[in-house]
């Protein structure tokens, strides 16, 4: 049994909250997994097992995934999580058992994955559960996604600039951005900075920086980086590792072996097509 990780685009009716489903198998050798800071929460469904879920990071998260292992997730867009009976602040690089979450609801999702057996099968279960949560909850707060859609990268932005652009105060974007995302404004633009920089690398991007910049150095302008430095102390900070270990070496194209297209199109939308997008 081979390790293999895919994700896919969610149902439409989920297309608005969520941003990739996935599935992971671990072969027959437990795997050491890297969790890197994604701006949204997740939620992990062991099949056979347990689920929790997991806060934004605002660091690396270090995970040993037992051999034989099948996970389901579901990776929400930032402020499109399902109403949660706490803080979402609270949850920053935190996780709770599902089942704290919604009890016998949960507990029943999970009975009903193990029983269907098919991965995909369980990820149409998991994805008809969080269709009823949205269904029985609290809208999105518009206000607040149109904040995060002006955060996204390569659009040079001061956080005073998009509050008032969305009609409020920067204490109010705060509060709000705390409530619906679990980060402030301007750690979920760093995060998001960032995760474009992995969109571009993954995909093999060329750069579109000034002239002189290419590899590594490129593409950190091109994510809206001062320079290679810039990137540099953020990968540190939120990775534990330099860009080149991160992306094992190749200054130009993310070899984690993991298919992220999915979680990286919407950093990609702005830019010319890419082989492989």
């Amino acid at each position: 049994m081979a390790d293999t990780y895919r994700e896919r685009q969610p149902s439409a009716a989920l297309a608005g909250m969520v941003r990739t489903v996935w599935v992971q198998r671990v072969g027959d050798e437990p795997v050491i997994h890297r969790h890197l800071p994604t701006g949204g929460m997740e939620i992990h469904v062991v099949v056979g097992g347990g689920a929790r879920v997991f806060g934004p990071l605002t660091r690396h998260r270090i995970e040993v995934i037992p051999s034989r292992t099948t996970i389901l997730g579901v990776r929400f867009r930032p402020g499109g999580a399902p109403p949660l009976p706490m803080p979402f602040e609270e949850l920053v690089d935190r996780s709770v058992p599902l089942v704290e979450v919604w009890g016998g609801l949960a507990e029943r999702l999970l009975d009903d994955v193990a029983a269907v057996g098919a991965a995909e099968r369980g990820i149409g279960l998991l994805e008809a559960f969080l269709m009823q949560r949205f269904r029985v909850g609290r809208a999105a707060d518009p206000l607040l996604r149109a904040a995060v859609e002006a955060l996204m990268p390569w659009r040079p932005v001061e956080v005073g600039a998009v509050a008032a652009d969305v009609g409020l105060s920067e204490s109010q974007l705060r509060r709000r951005s705390l409530s619906a995302v679990g980060l402030s404004p301007k750690v979920l633009q760093r995060t998001l900075r960032f995760q474009g920089f992995l969109a571009l690398a993954q995909a093999g991007a060329t750069s579109r920086a000034r002239v002189g910049a290419d590899g590594i150095a490129g593409l950190a302008v091109d994510a809206g980086y001062a320079d290679q430095a810039h990137l540099s102390r953020e990968c540190l900070r939120l990775t534990g590792q330099t860009p080149k270990e991160l992306l094992h070496g190749d200054v130009e194209r993310c070899a984690c072996g993991h298919d992220h297209s999915a979680s990286y199109r919407p950093f990609l939308a702005g830019r010319t097509r890419v082989p492989g997008i």
